[in-house]
């Protein structure tokens, strides 16, 4: 069925459609209230099927490359906007932009119901009207409350107040001991209130920690100087620079978005009591360098995105640096989502236009800094020999780990900027042989890409025929996402890994075939991809180790006398897995075996332990 018959058979109802090109390619996600009048609106159909006269040049370029389309009808235009949302995510489209950035962010809060509140961390909501909440916070929580712990003497553990003596806090003065009624509960707010006015006033609080670190400075205390200097510099990075506030009690959230070059970057702030709580902010980068940036849909990205987690404290309205022009249908996304209509606006003037206009300063900055980082960064220069349509910046690499078909496991580890060990995965595997496994793995994390999505590129460890197989998969997913494979010189068909002279080749795509590339030890280009093949070769390692001696373990129960193979069974079958096993107690395992057999049992983990 062509183009055209397709288009006449779209639905009058609401939905998701996609546009593919003449290699099956997905070009573009898009949600419509009514799939027939929103897909025909980008089409001309006399004298022929052409792209519509008014379209924009990024929209009409896309147009002219449409080849097909298929739809997903949905109940209401609010389905169709979460599966839009969901979709790009996992697929990554060539004209779609997609915002990495959709996790649940940490916030500082306090629980006022306490006599001796603490501040504490939490990404989720706490069903307490008495919970105060300070954030979101992209990055510096952490730095933030363990450096208010350690210039203001609250109650520094949530054991501490139960305890009923004064412990090593109050010797060392980092706390009153409200455990010995060392404080009244007045006195106590009083240092509540200080802690507080460092989470609005950060510079407050950098000043002070400076004059902290000098401090342990002149008493020889260089470690702990250390520490509060990384911890400055992190609650420095995540700080949007103004000193005002609204001079109300407002809660306002702000998306503040700027292009240049083709080159975006998003900035959220977020005033509480209206005052500056928390910021941060992503760069946008389309999927391929010569695709503009659609204003429009990266502020749809960025709201829906966010809002798509639990929100602790919801705002009273929602501030735009952009005239939009429709902006209902996040307006409704958000209200179904929370039960709470917050409209979204573009002040143009007083107080509201001047925080967006600090807003929008610092969009500014951030791509100054990233335009002159990037111009000689490694990343280009990765562009450059693969010959790819856009920067890669986010890198998984994979690598597989076993002894002789034993603990058969595999690892990802993650690139941006540094490697992101919170997104490293283990996995284990079924798979036999070196190709099924490699298959298996990139399958299970094809599988996750809605959880976690697509990075820009992956990094095998292998040769020609495990890049085949990862194209063959991210082609069967309709992925957009760059592939390169790392592999040692073969000699003689067995990997040359004689000292020194060792030499790795990189295969990559070009023209729909796999090009071979071999680069000089010292080249930077080559010694990056090493590293992060290197990397997820240990991890692999360390957790194939890990497994291996839990399957030993296992397999020497066997070896216990008087402990057989029906009777490991029928441990496993009572308690679950192995680990439930070792951690029983006596009377658990006489539950199961007698008591010879039990304590026999306890004696040999006791032994392990040794």
């Amino acid at each position: 069925m062509n183009l055209e018959e397709k288009l006449q058979q779209l639905p009058n109802k609401a939905g998701v459609y996609q546009y593919f090109d003449e290699r099956g390619k997905l070009l573009y996600i898009g949600k419509a209230k009514v799939l027939k009048n929103r897909v025909k609106s980008y089409f001309k159909f006399t004298p022929k099927l052409l792209p519509a006269d008014k379209l924009s040049p990024r929209i009409y370029k896309m147009i002219t490359e449409v080849k097909t389309l298929e739809w997903i009808v949905v109940p209401n235009e609010h389905d169709a906007l979460i599966l839009e949302n969901s979709l790009i995510k996992q697929l990554k489209p060539k004209y779609n932009i997609l915002l990495r950035d959709d996790k649940t962010y940490p916030y500082i809060y306090i629980n006022l119901n306490e006599d001796f509140p603490r501040l504490e961390i939490t990404r989720r909501v706490l069903n307490d009207k008495n919970i105060k909440y300070f954030g979101p916070y992209s990055t510096g929580a952490r730095d933030m409350l363990d450096s208010i712990y350690e210039i203001v003497p609250l109650v520094q553990k949530k054991s501490c107040i139960k305890g009923k003596e004064a412990c090593l806090f109050y010797q060392i003065k980092k706390c009153h001991a409200p455990c010995e009624g060392k404080i009244s509960k007045e006195e106590y707010s009083k240092l509540v209130d200080e802690a507080l006015n460092y989470i609005y006033n950060k510079n407050k609080l950098i000043t002070r920690l400076n004059k902290k670190m000098q401090e342990y400075s002149l008493d020889l205390k260089f470690e702990e100087a250390m520490k509060l200097r990384d911890r400055v510099k992190t609650i420095e990075k995540s700080q949007i620079q103004t000193g005002m506030d609204l001079a109300t009690n407002e809660n306002i959230d702000l998306f503040s978005i700027k292009v240049e070059n083709n080159k975006g970057v998003v900035v959220r702030m977020f005033f509480r009591d209206g005052k500056l709580a928390s910021s941060n902010h992503d760069y946008i980068k389309p999927n391929r360098d010569d695709i503009s940036i659609d204003i429009q849909e990266v502020y749809e990205r960025a709201i829906v995105n966010y809002y798509n987690n639990e929100i602790p404290v919801l705002p009273n309205e929602i501030l735009i640096s952009d005239e939009l022009e429709d902006i209902g249908d996040i307006e409704e996304f958000i209200k179904n989502r929370f039960s709470k209509k917050i409209p979204i606006n573009f002040p143009q003037r007083g107080k509201k236009r001047e925080i967006i206009n600090v807003a929008l300063n610092n969009c500014n900055e951030l791509l100054r800094l990233t335009n002159a980082k990037e111009a000689t960064s490694i990343y280009k220069q990765l562009q450059e020999l693969f010959n790819l349509g856009k920067t890669a910046y986010r890198f998984e690499c994979f690598d597989n780990s076993h002894m002789m078909g034993q603990a058969t496991v595999a690892a990802m580890v993650t690139w941006e900027e540094k490697f992101v060990k919170s997104d490293f995965r283990h996995y284990n595997l079924e798979a036999k042989d070196e190709y099924s496994q490699m298959r298996e793995t990139l399958m299970r994390r094809v599988e996750s890409f809605e959880k976690n999505p697509a990075p820009d590129m992956w990094v095998i460890d292998g040769g020609e025929t495990l890049l085949k197989l990862a194209i063959d998969i991210r082609d069967s997913f309709g992925v957009n996402l760059d592939i390169i494979a790392i592999a040692k010189e073969k000699l003689d068909f067995k990997a040359h890994r004689a000292k020194g002279s060792a030499k790795d080749i990189i295969f990559y795509e070009k023209d729909n075939k796999v090009e071979r590339l071999e680069l000089l030890p010292s080249d930077k280009r080559l010694q990056f991809v090493q590293r992060l093949r290197d990397e997820a070769h240990r991890f692999a390692i360390t957790f194939h180790k890990k497994q291996k001696r839990k399957e030993d373990t296992q397999i020497s129960l066997l070896q216990i006398k008087g402990i057989g193979e029906a009777k490991l069974k029928k441990l496993l079958l009572y308690f679950g897995t192995f680990d439930n096993i070792k951690n029983a107690n006596l009377e658990e395992l006489k539950d199961v075996l007698n008591e010879k057999d039990a304590m026999l049992l306890k004696k040999y983990f006791r032994s392990l332990e040794g």
